[in-house]
């Protein structure tokens, strides 16, 4: 099991655990947290660099999810889960998001918005794994996005949802906006 993560800060006496969010768990943690601040990751990336098989597309037609990759900084969400709800979260995590385990789960040093340093679980790309895809051109991303779907529905809603969740914590991506766009493109029949 993960080892506890445990608050760094000073201004929190009850302590409990971080989670280091950059996709969809920014905007759907589906676990009790009693703490949610913006954060920053340095060190890693958000890239569509994860073939996935099973949330967003199939062995037979693979689709594409985000994934921590090496280089660069992300902003995402820091979660503060207590101590008593920490059990129940890592094995709701563990489910969520290694269905195959095309993570590495990692101890992640993330700077919260309100200056606290802490240390988080996060889940970091495994570029050793079947399922990197590594650095795809953007055609190829909006390739294998477009049109594919898995047991969690249609990739480019995943997209979509990333653009416009990342627009609500006031973050413009204009890469992912950008990939939208051509997803969108692609799944009405334009060239």
């Amino acid at each position: 099991m993960f080892a506890a993560v445990k608050d760094q800060g000073k201004s929190h006496a009850a302590g409990g655990h971080w989670v280091f969010g950059y996709g969809s768990l920014m905007w759907r943690p589906g676990f009790a947290f009693v703490e949610r601040q913006p954060a920053m990751l340095h060190g890693r990336r958000r890239a569509f660099c994860i073939y996935s098989v099973h949330h967003r597309g199939t062995p037979e037609r693979k689709g594409l999810v985000l994934g921590l990759a090496p280089g660069g900084a992300v902003r995402g969400a820091a979660f503060r889960v207590a101590e008593a709800d920490w059990p129940s979260v890592y094995a709701y995590l563990k489910e969520r998001e290694q269905p195959t385990e095309t993570y590495v789960e990692a101890e992640v040093a993330v700077r919260l918005a309100d200056g606290r340093r802490v240390k988080a679980l996060g889940f970091l790309s495994d570029i050793a794994h079947p399922q990197w895809a590594g650095r795809q051109t953007f055609e190829e991303q909006a390739r294998l996005i477009a049109g594919a779907r898995g047991l969690s529905g249609r990739n480019v809603d995943y997209l979509r949802d990333l653009v416009e969740h990342l627009r609500h914590d006031g973050v413009r991506d204009r890469g992912m906006e950008r990939l939208l766009t051509r997803v969108e493109q692609l799944e009405a029949g334009e060239a």
